[in-house]
């Protein structure tokens, strides 16, 4: 079994190196969007990045070796938190980043593809897992933050309460197919924001 640090796709010298990873997980995200993740074939992916086939196979191996880096890039690529001063504004400016991207044409049908790849593949599971863990850590420290102000109570879940923001986005984009707009991502955020003052998301080990 690789380690982690073997994996494929882990390896991002610069230089040409670098380039070739750019144009492969470009080409690779285009094919996800346009047919999802049943039809991404490292062959087609190599021509279309104008890459060697050999290079594509021996660097990501498989179709899930692709996703998995493709979400890597995605993570390092996201759009750092937001630091607007108050709890509200933080969630807010989530929910609405989680808005724009799964209406985004090309995001959207990306993030359906690689969810539908996760159903059905334990390693495109486990990088979209991966790719979640990164922004919800990224952004709990808006939380933190808002504890340490007051504005939430102690022991407040950060993941939770980031869970709870985007969850209603993905409802609509997966299964209702109700409007994604700047009225939805921001009801979201208010909701949670009222959850959050209710003592919702407090952790069980910290409640007396």
């Amino acid at each position: 079994m690789k380690s982690e640090e073997s994996a494929p796709g882990s390896i991002r010298p610069g230089g040409r190196t670098a380039r070739v990873r750019e144009a492969v997980l470009r080409v690779a995200g285009d094919l996800l969007a346009e047919r999802g993740f049943a039809e991404l074939d490292l062959a087609e992916v190599a021509a279309r990045a104008e890459v060697g086939k050999t290079t594509v196979y021996r660097r990501w191996g498989t179709a899930t070796g692709l996703v998995t880096d493709l979400l890597v890039d995605m993570a390092e690529q996201s759009l750092p938190r937001a630091d607007t001063g108050s709890l509200s504004g933080d969630l807010t400016a989530n929910a609405r980043l989680v808005a724009r991207t799964l209406t985004d044409p090309r995001q959207g049908r990306l993030f359906r593809a690689v969810i539908a790849a996760a159903t059905c593949d334990e390693a495109a599971a486990a990088a979209l897992r991966r790719f979640y863990d990164i922004r919800l850590t990224e952004w709990s420290t808006c939380v933190e933050a808002a504890i340490a102000r007051g504005e939430a109570p102690p022991g407040t879940d950060a993941r939770a309460v980031l869970s709870a923001v985007s969850a209603p986005l993905y409802y609509r984009l997966l299964a209702s197919g109700d409007p994604i707009d700047e009225t939805a991502a921001d009801t979201a955020a208010r909701a949670a924001l009222d959850a959050v003052a209710a003592g919702t998301f407090i952790a069980p080990a910290t409640k007396s």
